[in-house]
């Protein structure tokens, strides 16, 4: 049975990111189990932290709850963020949560070369999310998420669904949204 992987780094209880992305899960077969980022209380890595992490992979120990983040992650076969657009990329949450992911011997290793190898089981990334105005060629949190996965992670594919223009007076939110159900529904996952 397949292992995804849900992401969600939405705050809104009737999010409209959140929303598109169980559209993208309806579409999944496997067992599903969701990381809600707001809810993790995920700390940011302080000096303090930083440095018991860094002793920790020194001594090449990763049970420590630290890195249940990454281990979860690299044992996925699919995996899904939701992400809302903010500030021409996500909220800050999810950049917490990629930190405890991207630890060197568990989501990628370094070969002898100095290369990143990736150690992820998953073939790719489906990464949805909505914005108020134009994403155009500015969604820096998608770019950095796919710059993660094939340089760390291994993971090869990242496809990206949105829905744009959300909040801007006199927009059709319904129908855009319909728009993005639909490219969802008709794509092959």
């Amino acid at each position: 049975m397949e292992n995804i992987l849900f992401i969600n780094a939405c705050v809104r209880p009737e999010s409209r990111t959140y929303r598109l992305a169980q559209e993208v899960l309806k579409k999944l077969n496997g067992k599903k189990e969701e990381v809600c980022l707001f809810q993790e209380n995920i700390p940011a890595l302080d000096l303090e932290l930083l440095e018991k992490r860094n002793r920790l992979l020194q001594e090449r120990n990763f049970s420590d709850p630290m890195f249940r983040y990454a281990g979860q992650f690299a044992a996925a076969d699919d995996i899904v963020i939701a992400a809302p657009y903010w500030d021409l990329a996500f909220p800050s949450v999810l950049r917490i949560y990629l930190e405890h992911v991207t630890v060197t011997g568990v989501t990628f290793q370094y070969t002898p070369e100095g290369i990143p190898e990736g150690l992820c089981r998953a073939k790719r990334i489906i990464y949805v999310t909505t914005a108020g105005g134009p994403v155009g060629n500015q969604n820096l949190g998608y770019d950095y998420v796919k710059s993660l996965a094939g340089t760390f992670y291994g993971i090869p594919d990242v496809l990206c669904f949105k829905a744009e223009n959300l909040d801007i007076v006199g927009a059709d939110v319904d129908g855009i949204l319909q728009d993005a159900v639909r490219d969802i529904r008709l794509a092959s996952l």
